[in-house]
C-alpha cells in the first residue's frame, strides 16, 4: 500500500484538456509511469470513446489500471484505491514516479489524501428497489432521503448522480452510520503534488467538440455497435456515458447520426462541469496551468523539480 512518504504527482483537470500527454512527458522526464484514474477507461472495448491512451502513449510511458474489467462489471472508489496504491508502492519501489492522470475527482482524491473506503459489500435487492423508486419517483426523493440520514453527504453529492446516492443509502443501511463520517478527515500529504490543467470554458468545449469529431472519424461508431452485439447495452452500466448513450440511440433509430454527435458534445461540455466540481479553481491543494500555454511541460516539469519529492 501507499504511504504517506511515496511521491506521488496527480494530473487533473476536466475531459480533453490534455491530462493524459502532460503525464506521458512528465514520465519520459522523471521516470515516471502512469495510473489512470478514470472511472471508464478501466473497462475494455471502450477505447476511442474514453480517450484512453493510444499504443504509442503507452509504449512512451508504461500505463497501469487500463482495461481491468468488461463493460457489464462495477467498479468504484472501492475497488479503484487498493489497485492505485498497489501500483503506486510498485512504481516506487522501483525508483519511479507514480504519475496519477484522470479526471475522475473521487477516485484522485481519495488516493491523494489516504482516504478509506468503508468494506460495505454491494447489497442488489436495495439497489434494484432504491433505482425503481428513483426512475418512478424522481432522483429528488432518494436525495432527500440521503439529506435525512447524512446532511454532510448529500450536499457533496447532486441528486442526479444516482449510483453515488444509492450507494451512500447503501453504506447506511448496512452500517447505521453516516458515510460522511466513516473515512478519516482528507490531509494532503507533503510528498503529493497535484498539478490541474485548465483553458478557458470556450475553447475547451471547441476542444471537446473537435476531439468528438476526431472520435467519430476513429470509428467511435463501430466501437459502440461492436460492444452492443458483444451484450453490452449502450446506456446502461458503463456505457451510460457520453457518446456510448447517444450513439446507442442513434442505431436503434431514434436520433440521426448528426442528433447523436452533436448531443454527445453536449453532455461531454456538462461533464467537464461536473469535474470543475471536484477541481476548483480557488482549491489550494492544485497547482494550476494553462493548458493552452505552449510552454505547458516546462512549467509542470519546474513545479516537479520544486517539490520535496524531487530533493
Amino acid at each position: 500500500m501507499a504511504s504517506d512518504s511515496t511521491p506521488l504527482i496527480a494530473v487533473v483537470g476536466p475531459t480533453a484538456v490534455g491530462k493524459t500527454g502532460l503525464a506521458v512527458a512528465l514520465c519520459q522526464r522523471f521516470g515516471g509511469e502512469v495510473i489512470n484514474a478514470d472511472s471508464r477507461q478501466v473497462y475494455r472495448g471502450m477505447d476511442i470513446g474514453t480517450a484512453k491512451p493510444t499504443p504509442e502513449e503507452c509504449s512512451q510511458a508504461p500505463h497501469h489500471l487500463l482495461d481491468l474489467l468488461n463493460p457489464d462489471e462495477n467498479f468504484g472508489v472501492g475497488a479503484f484505491l487498493p489497485l492505485a496504491q498497489a501500483a503506486a508502492s510498485d512504481i516506487a519501489g522501483r525508483d519511479k514516479l507514480p504519475i496519477v492522470a484522470g479526471g475522475t475527482g473521487q477516485y484522485v482524491w481519495a488516493l491523494v489524501e489516504g482516504q478509506s473506503v468503508p468494506a460495505v459489500p454491494p447489497n442488489p435487492e436495495l439497489r434494484a428497489a432504491l433505482e425503481q423508486e428513483a426512475e418512478s419517483l424522481g432522483s429528488q426523493t432518494l436525495h432527500d432521503r440521503l439529506r435525512d440520514v447524512d446532511p454532510a453527504r448529500a450536499d457533496a453529492l447532486d441528486h442526479r448522480n444516482v449510483r453515488r446516492v444509492i450507494r451512500a443509502l447503501e453504506i447506511h443501511e448496512a452500517t447505521r452510520q453516516r458515510p460522511s463520517e466513516m473515512a478519516p478527515p482528507p490531509a494532503t500529504h507533503g510528498n503529493h503534488l497535484v498539478i490541474g490543467l485548465t483553458m478557458e470554458r470556450q475553447a475547451l468545449y471547441e476542444r471537446i467538440d473537435r476531439r468528438v469529431d476526431a472520435m467519430i472519424e476513429a470509428g467511435f461508431l463501430a466501437e459502440v455497435q461492436s460492444l452492443i452485439e458483444a451484450g453490452y447495452p449502450a446506456g446502461q452500466g458503463a456505457l451510460d456515458s457520453p457518446g456510448y448513450r447517444e450513439l446507442g440511440l442513434y442505431l436503434d433509430g431514434v436520433l440521426s447520426l448528426e442528433e447523436a454527435v452533436s448531443r454527445t458534445k453536449t453532455q461531454t461540455h456538462r461533464l467537464a462541469r461536473r469535474q470543475y466540481n471536484w477541481f476548483k479553481a480557488n482549491d489550494p491543494r492544485i497547482s494550476w496551468l494553462d493548458a493552452s500555454d505552449t510552454g505547458l511541460v516546462e512549467h509542470a516539469t519546474a513545479l516537479v523539480l520544486a517539490h520535496p519529492s524531487q530533493d
